[in-house]
């Protein structure tokens, strides 16, 4: 186990929604930083992400899709927290528009194998 593995800490979402209200807080915190939204196949499942983390650790908050995304944004209303996929960037100004970047490789290693064991 590399030394970046031993501090990450992995957080699987129940759904999709709960995993975005980490984006709408952190944009709404002092420093005003958006984290990427990022989508990879691993082990043939379909992981959409947020890789965040400062002093003391990294921490990959996911969610497994049902099937691969087929937008490139999330239109993620700040008020409301509801979101859809969609095709560009908007004109909004309520609403944050977040790329979904594609990943081919990641060191990360989710925790999946272990889907169904508590």
């Amino acid at each position: 186990m590399s030394q970046g593995e031993w501090f990450t800490t992995y957080l699987e979402y129940e759904n999709l929604k709960d995993m975005l209200n980490i984006m709408l807080y952190t944009s709404q915190s002092f420093m005003t930083i958006t984290p990427l939204l990022y989508y990879i196949t691993y082990h043939d499942k379909e992981i959409l992400f947020i890789h965040t983390g400062i002093v003391g650790g990294i921490v990959a908050h996911y969610h497994i899709l049902d099937e691969k995304p087929n937008k490139k944004f999330v239109d993620l209303h700040k008020m409301t927290g509801e979101f859809n996929f969609v095709n560009g960037v908007g004109t909004n100004p309520h609403s944050i528009y977040i790329p979904i970047v594609r990943l081919i490789k990641s060191t990360l290693r989710f925790p999946i194998e272990a889907l169904g064991t508590v």
